[in-house]
């Protein structure tokens, strides 16, 4: 699907983009195939497609794959969808919004997703998808650059911070590359880029310490500017936290930017069986 088809489909059912939704059409063939290629679907796999707008990033992965699940808000883009894919069986459409749909389901352990994200909701979407049951194996998806870089911050960056560690818990960022705001209609304000994320093979917490984990490094990066310790002597005992930053040789004045994924991970292992006993405390209450 080419910028004029585009256009031309817009006009005759004279659709008006809804800028709420983040409704940025890639229309770039070369772009599309890259995409696809980051998300390396092998004959038969399962693809998750959230956001298919008109259908030309659908197209693509149709080929390979065995079946694609597309998740589309806007009912005018169902229907239109509905249309464009009438006899292709592998297609599974709906009507649905999709950060609620991946709220609720929380089995993606065979699955890929490969998607031009709305820009609106890529990161609570990446979120839930990170902290589902079973992840999906593999992620390529379309982002402002923004939010891409962040994913592939490294410890003390300028986008190292909350979201990092929630997605790279769970995945490991390989492969960036921008995406001009000329492929896409209309063109976004912002840089775009594509970026892969693949599952880790093994868990680095126990399922048990993951809301833990998460707790501990929300609470760090609620006030960047601030000494962790400080934030953390609201929810945790100061006599653990002395003993458990001892242990890992942080200092009492770092901040959180400066505290990198595998030490935040030993850190929950030290203080996660409080930070569990007191929810189960509250939970009784």
């Amino acid at each position: 699907m080419k910028l004029t088809d585009i256009k031309q489909i817009l006009s005759e059912r004279d659709l008006q983009l809804t800028k709420s939704l983040g409704q940025n059409f890639l229309h770039d063939q070369n772009q599309i195939r890259r995409i696809v290629d980051a998300a390396a679907i092998t004959a038969g796999e399962k693809v998750l497609e959230i956001g298919p707008g008109l259908g030309p990033l659908t197209e693509f992965l149709l080929a390979p794959a065995g079946e694609v699940l597309a998740i589309e808000k806007d009912e005018r883009l169902v229907a239109f969808l509905k249309g464009k894919f009438a006899t292709e069986p592998k297609l599974t459409l709906l009507h649905d919004d999709a950060l609620f749909y991946v709220k609720k389901h929380r089995d993606w352990k065979n699955w890929i997703v490969a998607s031009n994200l709305p820009y609106s909701v890529a990161s609570p979407i990446l979120v839930e998808l990170a902290e589902a049951d079973e992840p999906p194996k593999r992620i390529a998806v379309t982002l402002q650059m923004e939010v891409a870089k962040r994913l592939a911050a490294q410890t003390d960056d300028d986008d190292y911070g909350l979201l990092t560690l929630l997605v790279l818990l769970r995945y490991e960022a390989q492969g960036l590359f921008k995406i001009p705001s000329s492929c896409f209609f209309p063109e976004p304000d912002v840089d775009s880029a594509c970026i892969t994320l693949v599952r880790r093979p093994n868990r680095l917490l126990p399922v048990e310490l993951e809301r833990p984990f998460k707790q501990i490094v929300k609470c760090a990066f609620s006030q960047r500017r601030k000494m962790m310790m400080k934030l953390l002597k609201q929810f945790w005992p100061v006599e653990k936290l002395n003993s458990a930053f001892e242990t890992l040789q942080i200092s009492p004045q770092i901040r959180a930017e400066k505290v990198s994924l595998e030490q935040f991970i030993r850190l929950t292992n030290l203080l996660g069986a409080a930070v569990v006993q007191g929810r189960a405390k509250d939970s009784g209450k």
